[in-house]
């Protein structure tokens, strides 16, 4: 939101200007309250507001309440509660928000399953004619709407995020929407996989994926998370008929194994990210595609079961691979690490993540990181007990281009960790570090009463630091206090509730988020 400078100059010349009154140096303005500010500063202020406190703000005058309505602060919407979205009583409040307050600035907005009406999508196609990103939740649901009579929805999506129900099946809806929704760019299917119980249950098909990939010709990113049906047939569906694609995600969609991944290699010639994690590949599935005449450069292997033949086939004859998650591998060793790196396929590789590998060495990561570690923008080496600090001190002054940093694991260790000095290494190695994981175990981090100079160095040197995942604790206190202290109060955060990952690094990052 634009605010002319000429307003902000204004402010601060009048807040220098002193006078004196009974001896007392003053501002003039010095009895300016927040009433005398101009309507667009008020607004700039509303705008870093969520949507609850701008309505709360809304019930403090008629003046602020008009500022709070203006449509502007209105271009993103969740009406998800659970999600920290607004929790509307009535259809018939929606249908009068979307006329009155959404109208034509709106571009994002979230529904929840019982706000997912065909009057209601009705209206957002007549009265928000500049929708491009939704959200339909129907994660929650044990009957669907009926959409018999639905003749209109947003033409203009280039965004669509559906959450799937386990039981509900979604044709009726979809087959309404298909004539609708060509234009889509990204489209998100999340499934159940965070909500799956242990016990085998019956698997429903509950969206028509062959259906669903013949109106949507134009997708360059898919991304199928968590769906307990979606198998390689899916994805053989989606690369025969979207020639754009440049980014594929089937993240822990387990009845996945690559067998079409050779066809999907073939066809999808601008295919440059692949993101494979919690998948059932096997190697020799994984074998038959021709990785050395792919673009792919993105690609996320965890948590696979792919041998280490497969992984050595497979590293060493794609290009120009830049990003790779190969973590919790039984089959990721120090020779698979050797053989990649002696190929002179590690040349452009900016990202690498390694979790829980623990079958690769101190050593063997030492001479991979001294060999290559100038060009890392992120390197992940954590859940592995044998690396401890002594190992990151002797990698920390290689990395000095690194952007993103995640070290230590949960498990108790028998040697301690003098956190102190990885500060200082870091400090003085990283100026460049915005995000920075410590996953030990609180008992194991040893500092001192001097640790608040280093925290201080780290604070002072690392200024692009804009996150720091710590174990709760005394030292997260320690370094969480004295963030706040320098007014970075968002900085500082515990392991419970955040996770740093690589995954920033993605070309198609912000594409790939979904709430």
């Amino acid at each position: 939101m634009d605010i002319s400078t000429d307003i902000w100059g204004q402010l601060a010349v009048e807040a220098s200007q002193v006078y004196l009154s009974d001896g007392t140096v003053r501002s003039p303005f010095a009895d300016t309250t927040i009433e005398k500010l101009p309507d667009k500063v008020l607004l700039h202020i509303f705008s870093y507001l969520s949507h609850r406190e701008i309505c709360r703000l809304a019930r403090i005058c008629r003046r602020w309440r008009q500022i709070a309505y203006d449509t502007r602060l209105w271009k993103n919407v969740s009406l998800r509660p659970e999600v920290s979205g607004l929790h509307v009583g009535s259809l018939e409040m929606l249908l009068q928000l979307i006329s009155v307050r959404f109208g034509p600035t709106l571009r994002y907005i979230e529904l929840p399953i019982e706000l997912i009406t065909h009057t209601v999508l009705h209206e957002l196609s007549a009265k928000c004619p500049n929708l491009t990103h939704m959200l339909l939740d129907f994660s929650t649901a044990m009957q669907l709407h009926d959409f018999s009579e639905m003749q209109a929805f947003p033409t203009k999506l280039r965004y669509m995020c559906v959450c799937l129900s386990e039981v509900i099946f979604m044709e009726g809806f979809m087959r309404k929407i298909y004539n609708f929704i060509n234009g889509l760019e990204v489209l998100h299917l999340i499934g159940t996989y965070e909500k799956c119980e242990e016990e085998e249950e019956e698997i429903y098909e509950v969206i028509n994926v062959h259906k669903l990939k013949s109106a949507t010709p134009n997708l360059r990113v898919i991304n199928l998370y968590g769906i307990n049906f979606i198998d390689d047939s899916h994805i053989d569906a989606f690369s025969s008929n979207c020639i754009q694609l440049e980014c594929l995600a089937v993240n822990f969609c387990n009845k996945v194994t690559g067998s079409t991944l050779k066809t999907l290699i073939q066809r999808s010639k601008r295919l440059t990210c692949l993101l494979m994690n919690g998948t059932s590949l096997k190697s020799e599935f994984v074998m038959q595609a021709e990785w050395d005449k792919c673009a792919l450069q993105e690609l996320d292997i965890t948590a696979t079961d792919l041998s280490p033949e497969c992984l050595v086939d497979m590293l060493t004859r794609i290009p120009s691979l830049k990003f790779l998650s190969a973590g919790q591998i039984n089959g990721f060793n120090d020779s698979v690490l050797k053989q990649w790196m002696e190929s002179g396929t590690t040349r452009s590789l900016i990202s690498l993540d390694l979790d829980s590998s623990d079958n690769i060495t101190d050593e063997g990561l030492l001479k991979f990181v001294q060999r290559q570690g100038h060009q890392l923008s992120a390197c992940c080496l954590s859940g592995m007990p044998h690396i401890t600090d002594q190992l990151w001190m002797s990698i920390l002054p290689l990395l000095g281009n690194c952007k993103i940093i995640v070290m230590g694991t949960a498990e108790k260790l028998g040697v301690n960790i003098h956190v102190d000095q990885l500060m200082d290494t870091i400090a003085s190695n990283c100026g460049n570090l915005e995000r920075l994981e410590l996953r030990w175990d609180p008992d194991n981090l040893r500092f001192s009463d001097k640790s608040q100079k280093a925290i201080d160095i780290l604070r002072v040197k690392c200024l692009k630091l804009r996150c720091m995942v710590l174990s709760d604790g005394r030292y997260y206190e320690t370094v969480k206090a004295n963030f706040e202290r320098a007014d970075r109060i968002t900085v500082v955060r515990t392991t419970t509730c955040c996770r740093v990952s690589p995954y920033h690094l993605l070309r198609n990052y912000n594409d790939l988020i979904f709430n």
